[in-house]
């Protein structure tokens, strides 16, 4: 007679109350890394749930593991729009497009800005993600040049560098002023055109000197 091979069992789902304080961690640490960013701890995120942080912890191991869970996804959507923006038929106004859209996303969210632009954290999932957008960054901005519309020492190296001074105008006007980087990143969308070209208005005034010293003091808290 012989006796069976013995199987591994298959991995058990999470009981019903463990699934929902997963779900619980992941839109609650969304919350906090919208606005601290990678700065977050897990004890924060634990508290800001309303949840113990063993209880956290049982879920995610460290840190690295829920940024994971949380931002590879939100890098592919950047894929996504840059793909989508190659598919328009104008390659100026796609590479216009997606700068405006990429933007909007990163000056909303800190910690979507930290993890594209620090390789602090996300060294698995988040990096194969950020490793994909090189290649279309690179076919965005190809076709923008020899569309004629784009200046032509602009690099797919120097998009990071955009995106991190509108974050940091973000980050500085927010308690005062939240869509007041909309101005900046004309300023410097301007700056990409091709010599001769016809600058477009910019969407917002300039901060009056009261609400820049406002941002100031804000800044310094």
């Amino acid at each position: 007679m012989t006796r069976d091979t013995p199987r591994t069992a298959p991995k058990r789902p999470l009981r019903r109350d463990a699934e929902l304080n997963r779900q619980r961690i992941i839109a609650s640490a969304r919350e906090v890394f919208r606005e601290r960013g990678l700065e977050t701890t897990l004890d924060d995120v634990a508290h800001h749930a309303g949840l113990g942080v063993g209880t956290v912890y049982r879920r995610f191991r460290n840190k690295e593991q829920l940024v994971e869970e949380m931002f590879a996804d939100r890098l592919e959507g950047i894929g996504r729009l840059m793909s989508e923006a190659l598919d328009r038929p104008d390659p100026w106004q796609g590479l216009l497009d997606f700068l405006w859209e990429a933007t909007a996303l990163i000056a909303e969210d800190r910690g979507l800005h930290d993890v594209m632009l620090s390789t602090a954290f996300g060294h698995d999932k988040v990096a194969q993600a950020r490793d994909r957008l090189i290649p279309l960054a690179e076919e965005l901005i190809r076709r923008a040049k020899e569309g004629g519309r784009l200046r032509p020492d602009f690099e797919a190296e120097d998009l990071p560098m955009l995106f991190k001074m509108i974050g940091a105008v973000a980050e500085y006007t927010h308690e005062v002023a939240p869509e007041q980087w909309r101005r900046y990143a004309a300023l410097l969308f301007d700056s990409l055109h091709a010599d001769g070209a016809r600058p477009a208005p910019l969407p917002l005034p300039a901060l009056d000197v009261d609400r820049v010293r406002d941002a100031m003091d804000h800044w310094c808290r």
